[in-house]
């Protein structure tokens, strides 16, 4: 991590004066960054601008690519049905597509208004009990995941209601700020108490470059990898292991919100049996707990409800969405912001660039220059964030860097900007104010800037 100071912040005692002067801002250019996918970049900015294939595709990926888009896209119905390539809908569910919590490719959303159903915000059950793996066991009565829809003739698991409790505070500047603590009040229905103890909101993220971040190799992850703070930057990255269901096997935790998943094909097949009730040759059972009898006895899809083929095609579609281009990414208070990220230490998990390894089946993946801005890594972010819940080897307070490509487009796309694993934070801003743990001290330098000087940070992450 850059280790640097400017004279504003020497007063503060955040810093000292024997850290070396920064480069001018100008030095912070990089003429490869526009394209932060590198050649898997696409020039769109428009409400469509996460629903582009890469360039390069080889022999029938790019016709795969539509089919896999049609199976991400439209909803699935309750079997039996004429439909059967898409049938076997639920019992238990919480969208009808894939779309229906990643609107456009894009980001999820806490409900508008109680009782809003496929927004995109799901609620993680269980984790008091530990599998054999080291993964989190569901509750007994209602397994991993609520479901709050459900198909005709069986009572959905539940639903979930958020108040807020208003947390306010000041920049050094003097200016005032906001922030919405969420609580969540959890209603089970029909199936009896919840016996799970503990519970994880979590928001459906962006889908671009999925398969260049799958495409980084082991090695390059590990890099950053910094379990005891061995050289007492503050920060103390570390890796999460999971267990791979097609291998049968350890393997490094790359994906989701706790990098609880090694693969995109685990992670699209466990996403179609969580969210959609649709099993899979990875997920060949239904999510039917023991006291769920109507859901054990419904009528399903095939066995499984899923063809493989057309579960890898919706793999490779989730592969090459493309990362859009960057606006306005040498316009000087971008690049003014783009220092100050960098020296106030938010890249010091926020890793800006990375060269992809190679990627199994995608050329046009393999060896690009990409600038994600995500180590990967798991990072205590302290209690505020915390969701006391264990996934492997991620604490209750750990989290795995988002990347940030895209953030810029959340409104254009999804008409909303609600950042964080709950979407708590209504902008960037307070995204940055609720960082506490390893980025605590970040976020205090953060609000020792002065109100232009957050605004060029700010526009930073917006051009991402």
């Amino acid at each position: 991590m850059l280790k640097r100071v400017i004279p504003w912040l020497l007063a503060t005692g955040i810093f000292t004066s024997c850290e070396p002067e920064p480069q001018s801002y100008e030095s912070y250019l990089d003429p490869d960054e526009e394209r932060s996918g590198g050649g898997a970049s696409v020039y769109d900015a428009s409400p469509l601008a996460f629903s582009k294939p890469i360039n390069g595709l080889q022999n029938n990926d790019d016709l795969l690519f539509f089919v896999g888009n049609s199976f991400f896209r439209q909803n699935w119905v309750t079997a039996p049905a004429s439909t059967t390539a898409r049938d076997g809908l639920g019992p238990f569910f919480n969208a009808r597509s894939c779309s229906g919590c990643h609107f456009e490719d894009g980001r999820g959303r806490p409900p508008a208004y109680d009782g809003e159903l496929s927004h995109g915000l799901l609620i993680r059950l269980g984790g008091a009990s530990i599998g054999p793996h080291g993964e989190p066991l569901g509750d007994g009565n209602y397994g991993g995941q609520l479901q709050d829809q459900a198909i005709m003739g069986i009572q959905p698991e539940g639903g979930f209601t958020i108040t807020h409790t208003d947390i306010t505070g000041h920049f050094a500047d003097g200016e005032s700020y906001t922030l919405k603590r969420p609580q969540y009040d959890l209603a089970f229905t029909g199936y009896g108490g919840y016996e799970g103890g503990m519970f994880s909101p979590r928001v459906a993220p962006q889908m671009i470059g999925l398969g260049l971040l799958e495409a980084i190799s082991e090695s390059t992850i590990l890099e950053r990898s910094d379990p005891m703070d061995a050289d007492s930057d503050g920060i103390s990255g570390k890796p999460n292991h999971v267990w791979d269901r097609a291998s049968q096997s350890v393997r490094l935790g790359r994906f989701g919100w706790k990098a609880n998943e090694p693969s995109l094909l685990q992670q699209s097949a466990g996403a179609f049996l969580g969210d959609m009730g649709i099993t899979s040759f990875l997920f060949p059972d239904e999510n039917c707990t023991s006291p769920q009898s109507d859901c054990q006895q419904a009528p399903n899809g095939g066995q499984p409800e899923i063809a493989d083929d057309d579960l890898h095609k919706v793999v490779l579609y989730s592969s090459v969405l493309a990362v859009p281009v960057r606006r306005d990414h040498d316009a000087e208070h971008v690049l003014r912001g783009k220092e100050l990220f960098f020296v106030i230490g938010c890249e010091g998990c926020h890793r800006a660039k990375v060269v992809t390894g190679t990627h199994p089946s995608i050329n046009a993946l393999s060896g690009q220059t990409i600038f994600p801005y995500t180590d990967l890594l798991l990072h205590d972010m302290g209690d505020d964030l915390a969701d006391g819940r264990p996934d492997f080897e991620a604490t209750g307070s750990e989290w795995r860097t988002p990347p940030l490509w895209g953030i810029g487009l959340f409104q254009t796309v999804n008409d909303h900007t609600f950042y964080l694993h709950d979407g708590r934070a209504r902008n960037l801003t307070e995204a940055i104010l609720w960082h506490g743990g390893e980025a605590q001290a970040s976020a205090e330098r953060f609000k020792q800037l002065t109100s232009a000087q957050r605004q060029d940070l700010i526009s930073f992450l917006r051009s991402l």
